[in-house]
């Protein structure tokens, strides 16, 4: 099994609700979890806005963002692992990695639905 390292923004209401269900299907603890927003942490690896910007894990040392962090979380989940096998392919993680980007520019709405729903 990898080490498996996955930073996220602890501020955002949809990243809260995505970590918690990561967490919860995470049941063999393989995954550590570091929220990027906390002053504590001196582990960010790139600049924090960076980081805050796009997704970042760490598998066995080696930085990933976008799509192939987020297939990195899920070969360590057992069952969304086919999916992060199957993102091993260069086309499939291009299909992934673009969808990613499209909804980077809906984010910003998506958490403030998220703030709201939460709030009511």
């Amino acid at each position: 099994m990898s080490e498996l390292i996955v930073w996220h923004d602890g501020s955002c209401p949809l990243c809260r609700r995505e970590i918690a269900l990561m967490r919860r299907l995470d049941r063999r603890g393989a995954i550590t979890f570091v929220d990027a927003t906390s002053a504590e942490d001196s582990s960010c690896p790139v600049d924090r806005a960076d980081l805050l910007a796009r997704f970042h894990a760490s598998e066995d040392g080696k930085l990933l963002s976008g799509a192939a962090a987020f297939a990195a979380m899920w070969r360590q989940i057992p069952m969304l692992r086919p999916l992060g096998l199957a993102a091993r392919s260069p086309a499939v993680l291009a299909l992934l990695e673009r969808g990613y980007r499209r909804f980077l520019r809906i984010r910003p709405r998506l958490q403030r639905f998220v703030a709201r729903a939460g709030a009511a």
